[in-house]
């Protein structure tokens, strides 16, 4: 779904011409245009909007500021999205390797059962 300007400016309490303005200095906040010209606004984009609104009203950011914070944080969720694919592919790998483990083990429990007919000593029965 997208929006327009203006709805976004009720979504949002933000006037167009701070969202035009917010569109010049925050790095990565440019919403696309359709054919007649007109602002239209992802979900993802009102997201930002209300985020930039947080930070520049409520902890007092420049609005430069703000979009340089938005920027990090996104940064920041990349790499640890890239983290979190990464120790998942490890388990996986690691959940691999103990059904092997398990089935090699279980292969060598048994013919070691079946090669031998005199029981196994073990070290405590020495």
């Amino acid at each position: 779904m997208t929006y327009s300007i203006g709805e976004v400016e009720e979504l949002t309490g933000i006037k167009a011409h701070v969202l035009r303005y917010w569109e010049e200095v925050v790095p990565g906040f440019s919403p696309q245009k359709d054919l007649g010209g007109r602002r239209t606004y992802t979900q993802r984009e009102v997201e930002i909007i209300f985020r930039l609104k947080y930070l520049i009203n409520e902890k007092k950011f420049t609005a430069e500021g703000a979009g340089q914070q938005i920027l990090e944080e996104s940064q920041a969720l990349e790499e640890n999205a890239d983290l979190i694919r990464q120790i998942h592919e490890a388990r996986s790998e690691l959940a691999d390797t103990y059904l092997k483990l398990k089935r090699l083990s279980q292969a060598c429990g048994q013919s070691a059962h079946t090669d031998s007919s005199e029981p196994q000593q073990h070290s405590s029965d020495a």
